[in-house]
């Protein structure tokens, strides 16, 4: 027998099966399904209706599972993790991800299945209890209210002023961010910022020089 039969036998010998009990399969498939149940309703409850989907949510659920069984099968045999690895490279996936959350969900559920796989489940546990409470914490933070544009046309070169004045009445925070005059007739385009925007336009347009308001 040469060498190289030597080395090749001793490192399929060595390397080439981890036996894992029935029972440890078992255990770790039942908590890989724990937490896609949990994963499951986890997503139906924080993502928005308006982009909730029960298909992709389903489909979080079996990613959890999967990965785990590809976990177990990648450690009972270093061959088989090789070939694994060439089969799955070949996959691609072509829907796109419409919501940033669902991203999230997608990498919550491959971890959780790779964790349960190794039989790191303590792990797995911390991970949904964290998540679950940033997501819905971080949810509940108030966005703030973006700007809006105010754009007002007039006539008189004096038009400026009196339009100021009533946004002054209505908005903390306000920008001239254009201002064109020509022929006796004024041009004017405001971000501001204000939780009064119907009386802010109504008092706007009243301005006797003022031919057009809008926000």
């Amino acid at each position: 027998m040469s060498f190289k039969d030597i080395f090749k036998n001793s490192f399929l010998q060595g390397f080439s099966r981890f036996d894992m009990s029935p029972t440890t399969i078992i255990v770790a498939m039942t908590i890989s399904c724990l937490f896609a149940i949990y994963i499951f309703f986890a997503y139906r409850l924080l993502t928005k209706k308006t982009f909730y989907s029960k298909t992709f949510n389903i489909s979080l659920a079996a990613v959890t599972v999967i990965t785990t069984s590809i976990i177990i099968t990648i450690q009972s045999s270093v061959v088989i993790s090789l070939g694994m690895v060439g089969a799955l490279s070949i996959v691609r996936f072509r829907t796109a991800v419409k919501e940033p959350m669902d991203l999230a969900f997608l990498f919550w559920a491959i971890s959780t299945g790779i964790i349960c796989g190794a039989g790191l489940a303590e792990i797995a546990c911390v991970l949904a209890f964290v998540l679950t409470i940033a997501i819905f914490a971080l949810d509940k933070i108030p966005v703030g209210k973006a700007p809006l544009i105010l754009m007002v046309s007039g006539q008189g070169y004096d038009l400026e002023d009196a339009v100021i004045l009533e946004v002054k009445k209505y908005c903390k925070y306000f920008t001239v961010k254009s201002r064109s005059l020509s022929n006796n007739r004024t041009d004017l385009v405001i971000e501001v910022r204000t939780k009064d925007a119907g009386p802010l336009v109504k008092q706007t347009a009243a301005i006797s020089a003022v031919t057009s308001c809008s926000l």
